[in-house]
């Protein structure tokens, strides 16, 4: 078998979430096949970017990143335009690209990809502003309810949980103003996603089926606003994705370009990770990166 990398460069978030020998793991997998591999280490955001974008520079063949969401979003940063592709090595906690892409949550499994895989799949990227994303930028969630870094570390996956709860019980809701393409969408929504990849990864063990039909590649963003009630938004009727009764509303567009507006200004969260403020312009970067994936 043509060992599909010979030269991989592994970015390692050393605070991901799980508990593991990465290095035994790494080397049992990548000596046998003969690889020539190294790694490095982040200490703070933008780390992964940088060590990303200098392992391409090098010449290797692929950069791989272990990591949770936050960190394969760096190293794509890193790795956009250079041509090398992207392994991804789960070590976080919700693990959503692995879970769209089809890529095992176990460590030796994935890292066995990078020895016996040679497909690749080409996935959209996003971008807002200077800063380029994998999987979603959302608004109408609060820092202080959102779930912190050491309730992450605490409580894994559960955080999620009790941090939406917290949301569903807290928030009212906003008046969205929504440009799809153009189109003009507005009314009072508790939260609004701009989603490039559908799956929101797995809570509790349970890996969540992915959202509606968001295909990570074809070119295009989807917009879902999640309302209280059927009714709030304006001529949206052959919009609507799912409605429960009258207690809840989620509706959906989709486009290439997506800008979002807040009344009350509103924190934006990019792959988890806090974005600034609305308003915001989110554009659709088709077919921009490649991933190892199973073949």
């Amino acid at each position: 078998m043509t060992l599909p990398y010979t030269r991989v460069h592994v970015v390692i978030n050393p605070t991901a979430g799980q508990d593991e020998p990465i290095l035994n793991v790494l080397n049992d997998v990548f000596h046998p096949a003969g690889v020539d591999w190294d790694t490095s280490l982040t200490h703070k955001s933008g780390d992964a970017t940088r060590l990303a974008a200098e392992a391409a520079a090098s010449g290797v063949d692929l950069v791989a990143a272990y990591g949770g969401d936050g960190t394969q979003m760096e190293v794509a940063n890193g790795l956009l335009g250079t041509g090398v592709p992207q392994a991804i090595l789960p070590g976080g906690t919700g693990n959503a690209m692995a879970h769209d892409l089809g890529i095992s949550l176990n460590l030796r499994e994935a890292a066995e990809l990078i020895v016996t895989s040679p497909k690749r799949r080409a996935i959209d990227l996003a971008k807002m502003g200077d800063q380029v994303f994998m999987l979603r930028a959302y608004a109408g969630l609060s820092s202080d309810k959102a779930a912190s870094r050491e309730e992450k570390d605490k409580y894994g996956q559960l955080a999620y949980v009790q941090a939406g709860l917290k949301f569903i019980r807290e928030v009212p809701p906003a008046h969205f103003k929504a440009t799809v393409d153009g189109e003009i969408i507005e009314g009072d929504a508790l939260i609004c996603f701009i989603l490039n990849a559908g799956s929101i990864g797995g809570v509790m063990g349970i890996e969540i089926p992915k959202v509606g039909n968001v295909n990570v590649s074809d070119g295009f963003l989807d917009l879902y606003a999640v309302t209280k009630g059927v009714q709030p938004f304006r001529a949206i009727s052959k919009h609507i994705f799912h409605h429960d009764g009258s207690d809840a509303g989620v509706y959906h567009w989709s486009g290439k370009e997506i800008t979002l507006e807040v009344d009350p200004v509103q924190d934006v969260w990019i792959d988890g990770e806090p974005g600034g403020k609305t308003p915001f312009t989110v554009s659709a970067m088709p077919l921009a990166l490649e991933i190892v994936v199973p073949a």
